[in-house]
């Protein structure tokens, strides 16, 4: 069994709030920061608890990775927290995520269509499994490459929301995000953090059904 290591989550300066309104808000979570308490009073310090100091009626909708920073969508209140659960659920929210990977792309634009499991003996990690996976679907799209330090930047879209996907799926075809400690190999000890942000979201507001396209740039 993978174990983590001793939880150092970044210091708590202020939310960055992006988007507020009595039903809902956006906010920019830090690299190293949980968005919900993990197992154990060293890991309650998290997204949501900062949050909930400020604004007590905010409940989680979903959730990123510790290791990734970007945009989080938190209801406030739960029939709010219902109605966007359900859009996350139902895939009526547009996600774009940015990365930095190991090497050149081979195509400028393409899809990763392979199915994911938990490995179960090596948990938290995930695994491709044609046998016990279910449906992953990432689409990807080159933004630039860097032929002095052999990256790319990346645009990528998760069509379908499976843990770990997106750094599953870039370390299968063989570009590895960088500082991905679990799934990177060469490329772990390439970046300080996880170069990976959920830099854009896109929805309806669920009350207005106003449309809604929150951004967030990349720290790195």
């Amino acid at each position: 069994m993978h174990t983590f290591a001793i939880y150092n989550p970044p210091g708590d300066i202020g939310l960055d709030i992006v988007c507020q309104d009595e039903s809902l808000l956006v906010v920019n979570k830090p690299a190293g920061l949980l968005a919900v308490p993990g197992r154990g009073a060293d890991k309650a310090d998290c997204l949501i608890t900062r949050v909930q100091e400020q604004f007590p009626d905010a409940l989680v909708v979903h959730r990123l990775d510790m290791h990734t920073s970007g945009l989080m969508v938190l209801a406030r209140g739960a029939e709010m927290q219902r109605s966007l659960s359900q859009m996350f659920r139902e895939r009526q929210v547009t996600k774009r995520y940015v990365a930095v990977v190991l090497g050149e792309l081979e195509n400028p634009e393409g899809e990763i269509d392979l199915p994911m499991s938990s490995d179960w003996p090596n948990r938290p990690k995930q695994k491709i499994s044609h046998d016990a996976g279910k449906p992953s679907l990432t689409r990807y799209r080159l933004l630039n490459f860097d032929a002095n330090m052999n990256i790319s930047h990346v645009e990528l879209e998760p069509v379908t929301g499976r843990t770990h996907q997106l750094r599953v799926h870039m370390a299968a075809i063989g570009h590895s995000v960088l500082g991905d400690s679990l799934y990177g190999g060469e490329t772990r000890n390439r970046a300080d953090r996880l170069l990976l942000h959920a830099q854009m979201l896109g929805f309806l507001h669920p009350l207005s059904a106003a449309p809604l396209t929150l951004r967030c740039e990349p720290p790195f």
